[in-house]
């Protein structure tokens, strides 16, 4: 570890050996070689938001190594650390297992905490109001068909227990420490965002869950969150949740998923239907409140032109509806049937008589939005000092809902913003299209706007931003190269790059097999006849097996075809729940039976079968993505138009990692063993196969 300072050197060093002879483990060279490779890449001063990368390969204890590196270089720098991981399972681990056992044994000294939204904590002030009257609040109600004239007696019941228990200390207000499972539809009602939030101006601010959670984050030198929580954070503006990014150390594990979890959180949509009725409720909503608080001035001058917004808004809609009706049109019958269908505009580029209609609508948007500002802002102000006409405890309770309503407007201003706004030729452009959805009232007209790359944003919101970042997982290369990850993630080119090897001997543990099966995928009804025989030959009676399929047709179809021997030692994803069936596959192989699962893309990530539960994994053909989204679909004509070969770019290297991800399900541990059978003939027929074949581990080859 040249240039390191030596006292950070030597402290890392002594908690390294420290862990390793509490434990009674040997060093491991890939955990070693991960931790220099972080530290020399976060202590490059050349860089002003030093980034590193590092794939570390299954086995290589990689949330040990990034904790002995980041936890004294966040001291060092001065830097809070926010652990970040893409699963729950992960972050479960880390807290409960992965950060106790290492300041118990590494001589280290951090306090560390778990950060979770808002969402998942009680709101005092709401449970109140369903509390002060068993009658529902209609101040709580966006729309009319919201309103109920009691809540069922279970709910109110349960409000009260939650509210009982809270109080007494029994319960710390947190949705996932509840005993039971609450419905989403009943946690909603008690739980509340930063739009309906009135923070230190509320009466149970000093009493509040969520910032009580928020104290103690403040005090820990390390922070276990979630990708989606850290992109919320940013999208407010970062430190809304977490530290500021500038004085944070992010790690982001299972980094691969940093993209596609950024590209959700900078997405707009808009039901036009259900903005329309949003439309026609909000002046009622707005009178009610005014009603109740006996008109004052302050509030009644706020709401100046407002009908004449929401007419105008309506008109507008009304004309859009004919442009929008004659896409719908176009549309083959086959696709007008499916539940959820799109027509996407080529290149970004919405048609004018749509483009001209919303660029009338995102003003009056925009105005609407100001106005319920305000409103808000009154409110606040009324809540913490006396305003004339305006009685605190109504604006403490009517906060909340025009919290919602400013929200709503947001994100309707933002979906128009997006749509009308011109693409730089510099950046690949937005996706844009028209949804549509069935409903019992008919066909509900959704516009949507996502970047068909989160790179721009990520470098501009963290990238940029943070003091430092390490970003790992045992899938970051495709192909061998960091290039995938850099084109959707925008990971900065001047990054400390490195790829620390898997302590497995792969050769020795796992064999690879690729039958000559009779049918290709070209033919699917064919090929999956000769899956089926694959199976029937190649799974031994009493083995424990993961066939991993890539659609649910195929997986039903090839079910359908097994003999009844077979047929009776499969369960398949959909039978029971993802738990249930990994919890009846271990059973039946504790039990001294055969035991098959079949499943899709979310068994080829996260599953763990170590030992004798799983033996044998199948991949039934090269795990290629159909472009069928929209976003998907915009990324590739951008790749053409750019005269390049998208299934080469994208396809290939997405396949890549899915395949190496599928094969990682083998060998969780030093002491697993077993074999590999892709039932794909391209691996062996097609240039691109050779290389998909490269990538992988360098397992065992057995003829096929």
């Amino acid at each position: 570890m040249s240039d390191i300072p030596e006292h950070l050197k030597t402290e890392i060093q002594q908690a390294y050996s420290a862990y390793l002879e509490s434990r009674g483990l040997k060093p491991r060279y890939g955990q070693k070689l991960m931790i220099a490779e972080i530290v020399k890449g976060l202590l490059d001063t050349e860089q002003s938001s030093p980034t590193c990368v590092v794939e570390a390969g299954t086995g290589t204890g990689k949330t040990v190594a990034y904790l002995l590196a980041v936890l004294p270089l966040a001291k060092h720098l001065g830097k809070k650390l926010v652990l970040s991981t893409a699963t729950v399972a992960l972050q479960e681990q880390i807290v409960l297992k992965d950060l106790p056992e290492l300041r118990e044994h590494s001589g280290l000294s951090f306090d560390y905490a778990l950060a979770k939204g808002r969402g998942r904590y009680l709101c005092l002030s709401k449970l109140d109001q369903w509390l002060s009257s068993d009658a529902q609040n209609p101040t709580l109600a966006l729309y009319e068909d919201e309103l109920a004239l009691r809540l069922p007696s279970e709910t109110l019941e349960l409000y009260q227990e939650l509210a009982d228990r809270y109080i007494k200390g029994y319960w710390d207000g947190e949705r996932d420490s509840w005993p039971e499972e609450i419905a989403q539809d009943v946690w909603s009602g008690v739980t509340t965002d930063h739009r309906q939030c009135t923070n230190r101006r509320c009466s149970n601010f000093s009493s509040c869950c969520f910032y009580k959670a928020r104290n103690e984050l403040d005090q820990a030198d390390c922070i276990v969150a979630n990708h989606d929580l850290v992109m919320s954070d940013l999208s407010l503006g970062g430190g809304a949740i977490l530290p500021d990014p500038e004085e944070t150390l992010y790690v982001f594990d299972e980094g691969h998923h940093l993209a596609d979890k950024a590209l959700n959180h900078f997405y707009c949509q808009l039901r036009l239907n259900s903005w329309r009725s949003w439309l026609k409720q909000l002046p009622k909503t707005l009178k009610r409140m005014l009603k109740e608080m006996k008109e004052p001035d302050s509030l009644i001058r706020g709401q100046a032109g407002l009908e004449t917004l929401i007419s105008d808004s309506l008109e507008l809609l009304q004309r859009l509806d004919t442009p929008l009706q004659q896409l719908v049109a176009q549309l083959p019958e086959d696709d007008r049937r499916d539940d959820s269908r799109h027509f996407r505009f080529p290149q970004g580029r919405v048609p004018n008589d749509i483009l001209e209609l919303a660029r009338q609508l995102e003003p009056r948007a925009r105005d609407l939005q100001l106005q319920l500002d305000s409103l808000t802002e009154k409110l606040k102000e009324a809540i913490s000092e006396p305003i004339s006409g305006i009685d605190k405890e109504l604006a403490e309770r009517w906060y909340p809902t025009i919290g919602r309503l400013f929200a709503r407007a947001e994100g309707a201003r933002a979906l128009w913003r997006s749509l009308i706004a011109e693409d730089s030729p510099a950046q690949p452009p937005a996706a844009r299209w028209l949804s549509f959805h069935q409903s019992p009232e008919g066909d509900e007209l959704e516009l949507c706007c996502s970047p068909i790359l989160a790179a721009q944003t990520l470098d501009q919101q963290l990238w940029q931003r943070c003091g430092a970042a390490v970003v790992t997982s045992a899938t970051l290369t495709a192909l061998g190269r960091f290039d995938q990850l850099q084109l959707r993630s925008g990971v900065p080119q001047e990054s400390r790059f490195a790829v620390v090897p898997s302590p497995f001997n792969h050769q020795q543990a796992a064999a690879l097999r690729i039958p000559k099966l009779s049918a290709s995928p070209a033919d699917p009804q064919a090929h999956d006849e000769a899956i089926a025989e694959e199976l029937e030959t190649c799974l031994a009676d009493d083995e424990a097996a993961l066939v991993l399929f890539s659609s649910w047709r195929q997986m039903l179809q090839v079910r359908d075809r097994l003999g009844a021997a077979l047929a009776d030692r499969v369960i398949a994803q959909g039978d029971h729940s993802k738990q249930a069936l990994l919890k009846l596959h271990k059973q039946r192989v504790d039990e001294g039976m055969g035991s098959v699962l079949f499943g899709l893309n979310s068994f080829a990530e996260g599953v763990d079968l170590p030992g004798d539960y799983l033996r044998h994994v199948v991949i039934a053909k090269i795990p290629f993505a159909v472009p069928g989204q929209p976003v998907e679909k915009a990324l590739d004509e951008w790749i053409r138009e750019q005269g390049r070969d998208p299934f080469m770019e994208v396809a290939v290297p997405d396949a890549s990692v899915k395949l190496i991800q599928a094969c990682g399900r083998l060998l969780r541990s030093e002491a697993d063993s077993g074999k590999i059978s892709i039932l794909d003939n391209r691996l062996t027929t097609r240039r691109y196969g050779r290389a998909l074949l490269e990538a992988l581990p360098p397992y065992r080859r057995e003829p096929g």
